[in-house]
């Protein structure tokens, strides 16, 4: 699944994977293999760590970087290295759109095993003809997790495929919330953007007086999970697939991120101390828990207040959803109650 080998182990402090094949370490005491502020000893641990990184030494250096490196002194953010190796990701987040993808890609991120694209590559629907040259991913240490984001590969039809050619052992997550919910939320980025489109109860019908929902607008289309999973289910088994609450995401984020961290087989990092709760935005921000830092949000684009929607349109929504819901249900095996959370209201 890597996209380099590694040196060979007889030459592995001559040629240091992670600055690419012929990179020479310094023979000089102290001299660095090109990054400033390297020592040379460290600079040859990290090329054995790249190989070895089943040792102390080498778990402490993937976590803390070396001496004069960025993002070092033991912080648990992802800053991304420049040592270790280019992978394909052994885990992508592949959806949905406004399910909460970016709230589960930083707490992730805080996991010192987990090297991930910050912004979405799209490589895999938009980018794919590029091939592997057209590189994004983060270096990582032989034991971290390649990780990369893209919400919309769950609803483009070319994306399984593509994925298991290249990866077929990957782990996928998709987060999921009420698709009624999910619809307004959709609709109310794209307004920010465009203001001048028309309102959500014009777009969401065909025909209003006659109730039909027009299931080709993306917005809607999207929340029909069960039609997009079966797309994938013919590439991956179930067992390769997690599916996370975006509603448990906001309301018992460390029991989200404990499944998580189990799915792809790591140490459970990120707790609950890890999380506070923003009352002003309405969800979870992250946070540092060896120190008093102010807790890190996201950004002004997460948590915009919906437009009121009209309550008939919402209720023909759900019931449009509801045998879709069920069907999801049953496929994943898994209830996420979407009909009791709107019954309750």
């Amino acid at each position: 699944m890597r996209l380099g080998r590694p040196a060979a182990a007889d030459t592995m402090c001559a040629r240091c994977p992670g600055r690419g094949a012929g990179a020479a370490m310094s023979p000089r005491p102290g001299g660095g293999a090109g990054r400033r502020g390297s020592k040379g000893p460290a600079r040859k641990l990290l090329c054995m760590c790249s190989l070895f990184s089943a040792s102390p030494t080498c778990a402490t250096l993937s976590r803390a970087g070396s001496p004069g490196s960025r993002g070092g002194g033991g912080s648990t953010t992802s800053t991304t290295p420049d040592y270790g190796e280019k992978r394909l990701p052994q885990a992508l987040i592949i959806g949905v759109k406004k399910g909460g993808t970016r709230a589960l890609l930083e707490a992730i991120r805080a996991h010192p095993d987990v090297r991930a694209v910050g912004t979405e590559p799209h490589f895999f629907d938009r980018n794919y003809e590029k091939g592997l040259e057209w590189d994004v991913m983060p270096k990582t240490l032989e034991g971290q997790i390649t990780m990369e984001k893209t919400p919309s590969y769950f609803v483009t039809n070319e994306a399984p495929r593509r994925i298991h050619s290249m990866a077929k052992d990957a782990k996928l997550i998709v987060v999921v919330r009420n698709p009624v919910t999910r619809a307004i939320s959709d609709y109310t980025q794209t307004l920010s953007k465009k203001p001048e489109i028309p309102t959500f109860e014009v777009l969401a019908f065909k025909n209003r007086s006659l109730g039909l929902i027009d299931a080709s607008w993306s917005a809607i289309r999207i929340g029909i999970y069960a039609l997009h999973l079966e797309n994938w289910l013919q590439y991956f088994p179930l067992s390769q697939i997690l599916f996370v609450s975006g509603e448990r995401l906001i309301t018992d984020p460390a029991g989200e991120m404990a499944k998580v961290q189990d799915f792809l087989g790591l140490k459970r990092i990120v707790t609950e101390k890890h999380f506070y709760f923003n009352k002003t935005k309405g969800f979870p921000c992250l946070k540092k828990p060896e120190d008093s830092s102010a807790p890190r949000c996201l950004g002004k684009s997460k948590g915009r207040t919906h437009p009121k929607i009209d309550p008939d349109v919402i209720h023909r929504l759900r019931k449009f959803y509801k045998p879709f819901n069920v069907m999801f249900y049953q496929m994943t095996g898994q209830d996420f109650q979407w009909e009791q959370e709107e019954s309750d209201k």
